[in-house]
């Protein structure tokens, strides 16, 4: 049986200053785009991390700093790559855990434009891991009976991978497989969808499995002290835990899928909030029939009408009492008043 392929798949494999997702950067990438009709076309880069390489990386790899001093930046690369394999599903050994989130955190540093939503994602590591629990070298020799050539460099390590999803899909072409639930199925067969969710049985949301969905989808966190919690869960408890891993050490391509549970999360709130609003008071003057409550100034009603025409009095005056006439006692007083001094 062969790879029955809607659109290509691009194999591909990384060599790295190092494994931290978030902190080390990309030497090498070798892609071999494998196409419908079953032809294949292969570009590698050389790459310079801007960072020096540890030796211990040089020591796997065979790639040291003299090799790439005068290469590109991923940035001067990045869309040459993303346009390479913008029409491609992606397959790699190791790749949904590894590969994958080290090239979306390169193309976000680089600000380049690569969507995963709609692709699908073959890992051949996990196939090999699940159905025979091997490595790379002991999975060529296993499948293809053969040795790997110039093992660790990018080229020779991904045709080692096509090669082997090529002979897994033949080998495991009528083998059943239980699941944890003991679930019975076929799953190895050459359709990328369905290798898609066979290599993606614990349904990471960000690849790098800092969170994962559960069976209903949604997203939990997948380390630490809320491990097995759902995020929103999390945020009702502690919002300032999403402040926490945007500012960490996390891959960027972990904290855009974060920010997109949180800006959902804040837009549930902004919607409850606003059905939960008491109503306004009404305003009585605009009832009874029409009747207005008159304003009212010390007491008194304000342009208040006379009595007679609609029931309101006007504000009393104080009665004046009739004078009083003069006598010898207010003379003598007036005249003490203005006696000059």
């Amino acid at each position: 049986m062969k790879l029955q392929l809607k659109r290509p798949l691009a194999f591909f494999d990384l060599e790295t200053t190092g494994t931290n997702i978030g902190a080390d950067r990309i030497v090498e990438i070798s892609v071999i785009k494998l196409y419908p009709d079953g032809t294949d076309e292969c570009k590698t880069w050389r790459v310079h991390p801007g960072i020096p390489i540890p030796l211990e990386s040089s020591l796997v790899h065979g790639i040291y700093d003299e090799h790439i001093v005068d290469e590109k930046q991923f940035k001067e690369l990045g869309q040459e790559i993303a346009d390479f394999i913008h029409d491609s599903d992606l397959a790699g050994y190791n790749s949904n855990k590894f590969d994958i989130p080290m090239l979306m955190e390169e193309f976000l540093r680089a600000g380049v434009d690569f969507d995963l939503d709609c692709r699908h994602f073959v890992d051949v590591q996990n196939i090999f891991h699940q159905m025979e629990q091997r490595t790379l070298k002991a999975a060529y020799l296993f499948y293809c009976n053969k040795e790997i050539k110039n093992a660790h460099s990018a080229e020779a390590d991904t045709r080692a991978t096509m090669e082997v999803l090529l002979a897994q899909i033949e080998k495991y072409a009528d083998t059943e497989f239980e699941d944890k639930k003991g679930n019975r199925s076929k799953p190895v067969i050459g359709d990328v969808e369905a290798l898609h969710k066979f290599t993606n049985l614990s349904r990471p949301v960000d690849f790098a499995g800092r969170m994962v969905y559960n069976e209903d989808g949604e997203e939990l966190i997948n380390f630490g002290k809320h491990k097995g919690k759902r995020v929103e869960d999390v945020f009702n408890v502690e919002p300032s835990y999403y402040s926490w891993m945007m500012q960490g050490d996390f891959p960027l391509y972990t904290k855009r899928k974060l920010e997109e549970i949180y800006k959902r999360w804040n837009a549930k709130k902004a919607a409850e909030r606003k059905q939960n609003r008491p109503q306004q008071p009404v305003n009585n003057s605009q009832h009874n029939n029409g009747y207005q409550k008159p304003a009212y100034q010390n007491g008194v009603p304000k342009s208040s009408p006379s009595i007679n025409q609609s029931g309101y009095n006007k504000p009393f005056k104080k009665k004046e009492e009739p004078a009083k006439p003069v006598d010898e006692d207010m003379l003598q007083q007036l005249a003490l008043k203005f006696k000059k001094g």
